[in-house]
């Protein structure tokens, strides 16, 4: 049996950041990838004769943990190509107008809906300073019917929140108002952060500089089926049969896929009811390249109204345009079907051909089972954050359970830098079991 100081379960952001991290402190790591490559939701891959990002992608100067590093690599980011209409689908009807008309509509209904995030998170990085029991039973979808909305605006507001989610009735309103307070109760300044700003050179620049770093061993196409704690030490059983022992092990995959591993001993009630629940999200998101270069444009549709909820011209590329659209609902269209695609979007922008498309079905690989994180209500405060807490000799991360950035590239590598430094700090002080338990996170 091969042994090692730590093993990491997953190469995606969070699994690479917390390898690099553990090994630069000269601990003997091994990370274990059931995919033949690392990256887990990020993905640049080839496509409409380009490279596109398939997965995450998008990050933020404000992010402390993702803009240090591209600080430290030279990486900059990429500006969003600006969009000069907006087409918003509301009431039955497509309504057009400039961005700042759209926006002077949706402010108001985005105002009412977060009015208490600030007090309901005043400190986001302490996800438990105070009770928010009560909103944590609240739905997306309770929290919109209680706001009174015209059809038209219950519309305008339900459209620009589908980008995010799968069904308004499966999200926790919780984890919205997080993710707001987050960015000092500005709406507009969260969704900034979470789907505009690419990084030059896509994920796979980062990813890449980060393992530049690393002296962990990484294995490709190993599946883990098995985690046992046994006191001194975690055994590690993968698919193939193979077993490793460490001192600690770091499991950094998605929420989804979690269920698939056996863990001893058993995980606490709460954090069992988060994996068994599961993600909801089962969205996609299909590029699409288009011929000539159109006007920039944004364009959204409320959950269950129409087969793409968010489409956005991301950038041009060899005198066409690249059109960025998410599904709330991946089995709503396919897209390999250009004739759907090209009729979903000419819904907003009635000439436009689509001459090819390109996506990855996350929903339906089996090491992801699903779309970004958007918890269902109960989960935020409770079961995510007492899975951050870890379970002996067993610590979790991932954009899935973090404490900030829920979702996001920052929450993977946010929550991979605080497991590591647990970890480390407790292989150097002892080797008795880690602790378990951190103060109001």
């Amino acid at each position: 049996m091969e042994k090692f100081d730590v093993a990491v379960i997953g190469a995606g952001m969070a699994g690479i950041t917390a390898a690099r991290d553990l090994s630069k402190k000269g601990l003997s790591v091994v990370v274990l990838e059931a995919r033949d490559r690392v990256g887990g939701r990020t993905y640049l891959e080839k496509g409409l004769g380009d490279k596109i990002e398939l997965g995450g992608a998008y990050v933020h100067w404000t992010q402390a943990h993702v803009w240090h590093e591209l600080q430290k690599h030279g990486i900059s980011l990429l500006p969003p190509l600006t969009a000069t209409k907006a087409y918003w689908l509301a009431d039955g009807s497509v309504h057009s107008g400039t961005e700042e008309e759209y926006y002077e509509t949706l402010g108001p209904v985005m105002t009412q809906l977060f009015a208490d995030a600030r007090e309901r998170f005043p400190l986001p990085y302490m996800i438990n300073a105070v009770d928010n029991s009560d909103i944590e039973r609240e739905s997306i979808e309770d929290r919109i019917q209680s706001l009174g909305l015209s059809a038209y605006h219950r519309d305008v507001l339900d459209g620009a929140l589908a980008g995010v989610v799968h069904k308004h009735k499966d999200h926790g309103i919780a984890q919205l108002l997080h993710c707001v307070a987050t960015y000092f109760g500005d709406y507009k300044a969260f969704f900034e952060t979470a789907s505009f700003w690419a990084m030059e050179g896509g994920t796979k620049r980062l990813i890449d500089a980060i393992l530049s770093e690393s002296t962990a061993e990484l294995r490709l196409s190993t599946p883990v089926t098995a985690i046992q704690d046994r006191g001194s030490n975690v055994s590690i059983t993968t698919r193939a049969g193979q077993m490793v022992l460490v001192r600690s092990a770091i499991v950094a995959v998605p929420l989804n896929t979690l269920g698939d591993i056996e863990i001893t001993p058993s995980l606490p009630r709460l954090v069992a009811q988060m994996i068994e629940q599961k993600n909801p999200v089962m969205a996609s998101k299909i590029w699409a390249r288009v011929r000539g270069e159109i006007e920039g444009f944004a364009a959204f549709a409320p959950v269950g109204q129409h087969p793409i909820n968010a489409a956005r011209t991301e950038r041009y590329y060899d005198g066409d345009t690249l059109i960025m659209c998410i599904c709330s609902d991946a089995a709503a269209i396919r897209a390999d079907d250009l004739t759907a695609v090209q009729a979903a979007l000419r819904r907003f922008v009635p000439d436009i051909e689509v001459v090819d498309t390109a996506s990855h079905s996350w929903a339906n690989d089996e090491f992801s089972q699903g779309g970004w994180m958007m918890h269902r209500p109960g989960h935020l405060t409770n079961g995510a954050a007492q899975i951050r807490q870890g379970h002996g000799r067993i610590r979790f991360a991932g954009s899935d359970i973090a404490g900030l950035e829920v979702g996001a590239i920052e929450g993977a590598m946010e929550s991979a830098a605080a497991a590591a430094r647990d970890v480390a700090a407790a292989l150097a002080t002892s080797d008795r079991s880690l602790p378990t338990t951190r103060p109001r996170m």
